[in-house]
Order: C-alpha cells, then sequence, then structure tokens
C-alpha cells in the first residue's frame, strides 16, 4: 500500500461537524484538537494568499473521502 493510500485512509472529510466541505473538521478529528484552529488558519491563510488556500482547500474537498457513515453513528 502507498504512503498517499496510508494517509487517505487516516484523513476523511467530516460531514457532521463541517460547515462548508468537511475539510476542517476531518483534519481537526484527525489530529484530535478543535475545528475551529484550522478554519481560522484557513482564514489566515486566506489573507495572504487567497489563491493558493481556496485550490488547496477544494484538491482536500475532492481528494479525501468522507466518513464512512457508521463512523459518523453517535
Amino acid at each position: 500500500m502507498s504512503a498517499f493510500n496510508r494517509v487517505r485512509q487516516r484523513l476523511a472529510r467530516d460531514r457532521r461537524n463541517g460547515w462548508l466541505g468537511g475539510v476542517c473538521a476531518g483534519i481537526a478529528g484527525h489530529f484530535n484538537t478543535e475545528p475551529a484552529f484550522f478554519r481560522v488558519g484557513f482564514v489566515v491563510a486566506c489573507l495572504f494568499a487567497w489563491k493558493i488556500a481556496l485550490v488547496v482547500y477544494a484538491v482536500a474537498w475532492i481528494l479525501l473521502p468522507p466518513k464512512n457513515d457508521s463512523e459518523l453513528a453517535p
């Protein structure tokens, strides 16, 4: 299994706690932290390089799979 596939299996978009695509919430869930930290980081990145930040977010939205429904159950 390649390194990219291992990262994709661990990282997943969190549709339940996400605002737009669940990318920040999914990354925060992976690191066991609050999604607000990643959302603020994304906003700060947009202030300095908004085109790059939006492309990175869109690519992450496309490449990261959503969490399974069994993982979303309380």
